[in-house]
């Protein structure tokens, strides 16, 4: 085998590939670039864990490391690049690794899970094995001569330590004596292992019946273990290190939250406790890793975890897509990504809400089922639940729920109803590649109809809604200099209810002598394009258009608005009639702005 040669050979005195690469001190080592030969990948971790264990029998620096995607890679090094090339050269001439191994960098490797316990990933380069081609063998005489021991050789002979033997592994009668002494719980792990490790596709019942014998048997020969059917303790205890391998790194311990009331697993490797925001006890990422543990906490009711449910949906930590389900007593709830996975457990209890979530990096997706599994099998609940006035109120925010963002849209403009059933009519720009689209930030909606020459858009709501007022649209020809006003939110739904904003009318055409589009004189907020402009005895006479882009900005007091007769024939397109308003006289300020409020909508479209 390549590692007997290599002793050989250091012990005759032999260089090899030292003699051909200088050394160089420690600290210029670790400026050099480190490299790996990538030997073998699978994607299976017990079947990578067998090939690792083959090659470390044979040769230096083996490790296994996570490559994302359900692959696990085999790898020797970390080597300087010199070194990895001619160890690549070497081993591939002996036959010792596949021909299309290769050199590979750092950054294709995830979780270290060979050996068990080991993170060399970030130790920088060691010195490569000597892996020059091996030279004939002595004559006998000649050997014996140059391996000839000294008295001072013979001491030191005597004082090196004796390498400890492996521990015996049981007989097979002594590993069925040992397997009895397993209580229920433990043979249901065992399968869980085996099943986890692609050998076992039955019921989790702690039955060692033909099925279980047969996943052992395979587990066993798939691991270079004698096949019995039996695990003995040793290779338990190996399915066992395999099993938690994708758990090794993120310290995980379990956390007596006493003002919490909640005693459970946490990774302390990856997160630590920051600060209470009732009803969240925040762990904070404390590492590379992007991830973020929630404690919840609270005395309440059925309406107080429906609260909860809600609010949590309004988060950026909680995606809009995944799966969510929500019952009289608890809830799950699960959020993701391109980024980030978040998952939400929380139950109540004799009138306490207790739970957790986790957010984990997208992408890790086997290590994040197995570490919320874990996080959820301890969770204790205690009899204590978080004081609502604890943490500190000068950290608070309307945009901040407990310590949380609150998710925004990407762009949020105004909208105004057109029919009894909550058709509403807004901007074109407020729905281009929207993955939702809401009324009031409540109601999800349709697009119906999108006209990019006028910058109108329609939407239906996805359930019948009941408008306080629907849009009257004026029939006559406006005058010019006449006073208008234009509803909107202005603060993209910062404020709970829409503005008014009051001008004249400048003109009833384009500057450059367009028709379909009225210029006004007032001052507006990007968040009012979309809403309804009103001429002076309170009818709908236009909608606000956003500001024109481009080079050439205009004064802030110049905006303009699609006049009726364009909205009239968007609305035919989309199989809606507008409603012609009553001849009045003027009507008063306050009047407008009621009419307006009952209206006027929020359209925000979402990630």
């Amino acid at each position: 085998m390549r590692k007997m040669v290599v002793a050989a050979m250091l012990a005759t005195g032999m260089s090899g590939l030292a003699a051909g690469v200088a050394t160089t001190p420690a600290a210029a080592q670790s400026a050099q670039e480190v490299v790996w030969v990538q030997i073998e990948a699978h994607p299976s971790l017990a079947t990578a864990t067998a090939r690792a264990r083959i090659y470390a029998g044979s040769i230096d620096d083996v490790n296994g490391f996570a490559l994302g995607g359900g692959w696990y890679g085999i790898a020797l090094g970390p080597y300087a690049r010199d070194d990895a090339e001619q160890v690549l050269r070497v081993y591939r001439a002996d036959g010792l690794i596949p021909r299309d191994a290769y050199i590979a960098e750092t950054s294709d490797y995830r979780q270290q899970f060979w050996p068990l316990g080991a993170n060399v990933l970030n130790q920088g380069v060691i010195d490569a094995p000597d892996v020059a081609a091996e030279e004939p063998a002595a004559p006998a005489d000649t050997q014996v001569a140059t391996t000839e021991a000294t008295p001072e050789a013979a001491t030191e002979a005597e004082a090196a330590p004796l390498p400890e033997p492996e521990p015996a592994d049981e007989t097979p009668t002594e590993a069925r004596r040992s397997e009895q002494l397993l209580t229920r719980e433990e043979r249901m792990d065992l399968q869980v292992m085996l099943k986890w490790a692609g050998f076992y596709d039955a019921a989790i019942d702690g039955a060692f019946g033909r099925g279980t014998r047969n996943s052992m048997a395979a587990w066993q020969e798939a691991n270079a273990f004698d096949v019995t059917g039996i695990l003995t303790t040793l290779q338990r205890e190996t399915l066992k290190n395999q099993y938690n391998a994708v758990l090794d790194g993120l310290g995980l311990e379990r956390v007596l939250d006493a003002q919490a009331g909640i005693e459970m697993m946490i990774p302390t490797g990856v997160v630590a406790f920051d600060r209470y925001e009732p009803p969240f006890a925040h762990y904070d990422a404390t590492g590379d890793i992007p991830a973020k543990v929630l404690l919840i906490s609270q005395r309440g009711d059925r309406d107080t975890l429906y609260g909860l449910y809600d609010i949590m949906q309004t988060l950026e930590i909680v995606p809009l897509e995944g799966p969510r389900e929500r019952s009289d007593k608890d809830f799950v709830l699960i959020g993701e990504n391109g980024t980030m996975v978040s998952e939400t457990r929380a139950t109540l209890q004799d009138g306490k809400i207790k739970g957790f979530t986790l957010i984990w990096p997208a992408g890790d997706e086997e290590r994040r089922r197995r570490l919320i599994g874990e996080m959820d099998k301890s969770f204790i609940r205690l009899e204590a639940a978080l004081d609502p006035a604890a943490g500190d109120p000068s950290e608070q925010a309307v945009d901040l729920v407990a310590g949380l963002d609150v998710r925004k849209p990407r762009i949020a403009r105004s909208g105004f109803y057109v029919d009894s059933a909550g058709l509403v009519m807004t901007t074109s720009e407020a729905v281009q590649s929207c993955t939702r689209l809401t009324i009031d930030d409540e109601y999800d909606a349709d697009v119906v109809a999108d006209d990019a020459a006028s910058g109108i858009a329609v939407l239906r709501p996805q359930e019948p809604l009941a408008p306080l007022s629907v849009a009257r649209f004026s029939t006559g020809a406006p005058r010019l200099q006449s006073e208008v006003a234009v509803a909107g939110y202005s603060y993209d739904g910062v404020l709970s209810a829409p503005s008014m904003t009051f001008g004249k009318l400048a003109d009833v055409r384009g500057l450059q002598g367009e028709t379909g589009v009225y210029r006004l004189a007032m001052t507006t907020l990007p968040g009012d394009a979309g809403g309804p402009v009103f001429d002076a005895m309170g009818s709908v006479m236009g909608m606000l258009l956003p500001k024109p882009g481009g080079s050439r900005a205009l004064p802030d007091e110049v905006v303009f608005a699609a006049d009726t007769n364009v909205i009239r024939q968007v609305l035919a397109s989309a199989g809606v009639s507008i409603k012609a308003a009553a001849e009045t006289g003027p009507s008063e300020p306050e009047d407008i702005t009621q009419t307006a409020v009952g209206m006027t909508v929020l359209v925000s479209c979402w990630d």
